[in-house]
C-alpha cells in the first residue's frame, strides 16, 4: 500500500487524493517530530514560568481577557467542586474547547472528505508551531492509519477561526468521544478506538487549539473538488469534440495559431485539447455538399435490404445557376448542393466559442490549485509558536496571534470556481439543445430519432434535465464568501464562510459531471445518425451511381434540357465524391469514448425507457470512464 511521508512541507494534492481516495498509509518525518517536540516543550516551559499566552493560559475568543487561575474558584468555597476533575485549568481548557465546540449539524461529510482533512491536519502540524506534542500527533496519524473516520456532520464552519465546529468534531474522537466509521460500521468513538487498539488522549497546553484551528475542511473539500473538476474539464472538451463531430463542425476556431493570438492559458489549452481529441477525425470540415440532411423514412425510401433496415432517409436540394449569381467562387469550390451543413464558414457559439469558455474555466480551476497547494503546507492555527526566535524581548514575540486560520483565500478562489461551474455546464446544455433542434441540427432528425409514425420524443426530454440542473446550478453560484457573520461576541468579527463555499462547490461538481453526461449521451446518438447518413450517401452513389442518388435530390430542373444536362453532370460529380470517400469517422479519442459509452448503452432506434440509459450515461462520467 502507498505511504505518503509528511514532513509538513510537501504534501501535494495528489498525496491528498491517495489518502482520501485510495486508503494510502502516512508515516511522520523523524527530523521533523523534533520541530514538534521542540514548540511542546518551549510551551510548557513558558507556563511553568507563569507566561500568560492565549488559548493556553488564558480563555478563547471573546474569553481572552480571562486569566487561568493557580486552582478551579469553587475550590475555595464550602463544600469544594461539586464535580471534582482530574486535569489542571490548562488540561480542562483544551478538553473543554473541543467537546463544546463539537456542534455541527446536517449529514455526515464523505469518509473522502474527512480522510482528507485528517492528512491535512496532521501534515500542518508537523511544521512544529502549534506547540502539539509528538505523542498527541502520533495518535492523530495512528487514527487515520487505522481506518477510523470521525463523524463529521457538514454544517457550522464559518471558516474563521478555521473550521472549528468539524475540526472539532475530528479531534472528538482522539480524546475518545463523538462517533466514527469503522470497518464500514459507526460506533461511538471510544469503541472505534478500542476496536482499532488504540487509547483515548488526554490534552496538554494548546493542543485542543492545535487540533481544531485551521481550515483543514474547507481545504480538504477544495482539494476533492478541483481534482474533480481537472476531470469533468476533460470530459467537456471531450463532449465539445463528440458533438462538433456530431455536426461535421469547423477546426479553424481550434487552430493554434489563432490562440496565439490572445494566449490566455486555459484557452490555448482547451484547443490543443480539443485538437487532440479531433486527430483522425474525417468528420471535421467535411465539404458542405456531402453532408445530407434527414429526411422521415418511407417505405419507398430505400431498395436494399440493408438500407430497408434504416430509420431515416436522406435528401439534398440542388441550387440551379440563376440562383448562384454572386456565389460563383463558393461554388467553384463547392458543388451546388444543400444538404445538412448551413453554408456558412463558423459555426454557433457553443461549438466555434469552446476554447474560450472552457479555457476560462480552466484558468478559474489553475488559480484555485495555486492557492491549495500554497495552502496544503501552510501552518493555520493560532497563536503561532517560534521557539527558536533569539532576538525576542518577551513572549509576545514568540507565542504571536495573528490570522492564519482566515479562510478567505480559500474562499475568494472557490467563490470563483463556484462561478465557473455553471458557465461549463452552461455551454454544455447548448450544444445538446442544438443537437436536438432541428432549426439548429444541421440536418440531423429531430430530437435525434426517426419517428415515422409521428410517436417518437426522442432526446427531447434529456435537455429538459440538462436544462434543469443548470438552472440548479446557477442558482448556487452565488458567493457565501461576501456574506460575513460575526461570531464570539464580535471578537471574531470578519468570517470567511470558505467551508460552505468548498462544500458546495464540491456538491456541484457532480451535477457538471451529469450535465456533461448527458450531453454525451445525446452527441453519441447524433454521430452515429451523422456517419449512418453519411455512409448511406456513400452506399448508394457507389451501388446505383448518379441515377440513384439524383432521386434523393430536390428542386430538379424539369423541361429545361440545358439545366438538365447540368443538373445530371453535378449530381454526376457528387455521386463520384461521396464514392471515392474515406469511411468517414469521428477523431481517434472521440471514437475510443463512443465506443465505450456504446458498451453500456445501446443507440435508440425507436422510443423506449430512457433512465436506465441517464443512471449509465451519469455512471460512466462518475467512474470516471473518459480518460483524455
Amino acid at each position: 500500500m502507498t505511504t505518503i511521508h509528511l514532513d509538513g512541507r510537501s504534501l501535494t494534492r495528489a498525496d491528498v487524493m491517495a489518502v482520501a481516495r485510495h486508503g494510502a498509509q502516512v508515516e511522520l518525518d523523524a527530523a521533523q517530530l523534533r520541530a514538534v517536540q521542540r514548540a511542546a516543550d518551549f510551551i510548557a516551559e513558558k507556563v511553568r514560568c507563569g507566561e500568560p499566552i492565549y488559548g493556553v493560559t488564558t480563555g478563547f475568543g471573546s474569553n481572552a481577557d480571562k486569566l487561568l487561575g493557580a486552582h478551579r474558584a469553587r475550590d475555595e468555597l464550602p463544600g469544594g467542586n461539586p464535580e471534582p476533575r482530574a486535569e489542571t485549568l490548562p488540561e480542562e481548557l483544551q478538553h473543554n474547547l473541543i467537546i463544546t465546540h463539537a456542534v455541527c449539524v446536517g449529514e455526515p461529510l464523505a469518509q473522502e472528505v474527512v480522510r482528507a482533512m485528517l492528512v491535512i491536519r496532521v501534515n500542518t502540524l508537523m511544521r512544529g508551531h502549534s506547540g502539539i506534542r509528538v505523542a498527541t500527533l502520533e495518535a492523530l496519524a495512528a487514527m487515520l492509519n487505522s481506518g477510523i473516520v470521525p463523524v463529521v456532520p457538514a454544517k457550522g464552519s464559518v471558516g474563521a477561526s478555521g473550521d472549528l465546529a468539524p475540526l472539532s468534531h475530528l479531534a472528538i474522537v482522539l480524546l475518545g468521544g463523538g462517533e466514527a466509521f469503522y470497518q464500514g460500521e459507526r460506533v461511538a468513538g471510544n469503541e472505534a478506538l478500542r476496536r482499532a487498539g488504540l487509547q483515548p488522549v488526554k490534552l496538554s497546553f494548546k493542543e485542543g487549539l492545535a487540533l481544531n484551528n485551521g481550515t483543514a475542511q474547507m481545504l480538504a473539500m477544495a482539494a476533492l473538488a478541483l481534482d474533480e473538476l481537472e476531470y469533468l474539464l476533460g470530459v467537456a472538451d471531450l463532449a465539445a469534440a463528440m458533438t462538433l463531430d456530431a455536426f461535421a463542425g469547423r477546426s479553424g476556431a481550434l487552430r493554434e495559431e489563432v490562440h496565439a493570438l490572445r494566449p490566455h492559458p486555459g484557452q490555448v489549452a482547451a484547443a490543443a485539447h480539443v485538437r487532440e481529441l479531433l486527430a483522425g477525425s474525417t468528420l471535421v470540415d467535411i465539404p458542405y455538399h456531402l453532408v445530407p440532411r434527414f429526411r422521415t423514412w418511407t417505405a419507398q425510401a430505400w431498395t436494399t435490404p440493408q438500407d430497408q433496415a434504416l430509420s431515416f432517409d436522406i435528401r439534398w436540394e440542388w441550387v440551379p445557376a440563376d440562383r448562384r449569381h454572386g456565389r460563383e467562387a463558393f461554388y467553384q469550390r463547392f458543388l451546388p448542393f444543400r444538404g445538412g451543413k448551413k453554408h456558412q464558414p463558423q459555426d454557433a457559439y457553443c461549438l466555434r466559442c469552446m476554447p474560450q469558455v472552457h479555457g476560462a474555466v480552466r484558468d478559474a480551476w489553475l488559480q484555485a490549485c495555486r492557492v491549495v497547494d500554497v495552502e496544503l503546507n501552510a501552518v493555520t492555527d493560532n497563536p503561532l509558536i517560534f521557539p527558536d526566535a533569539t532576538d525576542a524581548r518577551h513572549i509576545e514575540e514568540q507565542v504571536i496571534s495573528a490570522g492564519h486560520f482566515h479562510g478567505m483565500p480559500l474562499a475568494l478562489v472557490m467563490s470563483y470556481v463556484k462561478a465557473a461551474i455553471p458557465v461549463l455546464a452552461s455551454i454544455s446544455e447548448r450544444r445538446l439543445n442544438k443537437l436536438v433542434d432541428p432549426a439548429n441540427n444541421d440536418g440531423l432528425p429531430a430530437f435525434l430519432t426517426g419517428n415515422e409514425d409521428g410517436t417518437d420524443s426522442g432526446f427531447m426530454i434529456v435537455q429538459y434535465t440538462a436544462a434543469a440542473l443548470v438552472n440548479d446550478l446557477a442558482t448556487r453560484a452565488h458567493p457565501a464568501s461576501v456574506y460575513s457573520i460575526p461570531t464570539s461576541a464580535n471578537a471574531e468579527d470578519h468570517v470567511s464562510m470558505g467551508a460552505n463555499e468548498a462544500r458546495q462547490v464540491l456538491d456541484m461538481t457532480r451535477d457538471l459531471g451529469d450535465v456533461l453526461a448527458l450531453e454525451l449521451y445525446t452527441a453519441a446518438q447524433a454521430l452515429d445518425y451523422r456517419n449512418d447518413m453519411l455512409d448511406a450517401a456513400r452506399r448508394l452513389a457507389a451501388g446505383g451511381g448518379w441515377a440513384a442518388l439524383a432521386a434523393k435530390v430536390d428542386n430538379p430542373p424539369v423541361r429545361d434540357d440545358t439545366h438538365r444536362a447540368q443538373f445530371e453532370a453535378e449530381v454526376h460529380a457528387l455521386a463520384t465524391q461521396l464514392a471515392q470517400a474515406e469511411e468517414f469517422h469521428p477523431g481517434t479519442a472521440v471514437r475510443a469514448a463512443h465506443a465505450r459509452l456504446r458498451q453500456a448503452i445501446a443507440f435508440m432506434h425507436r422510443d423506449r425507457p430512457m433512465q436506465h440509459d441517464i443512471a449509465a450515461a451519469c455512471r460512466l462520467v462518475r467512474e470516471r470512464a473518459y480518460q483524455t
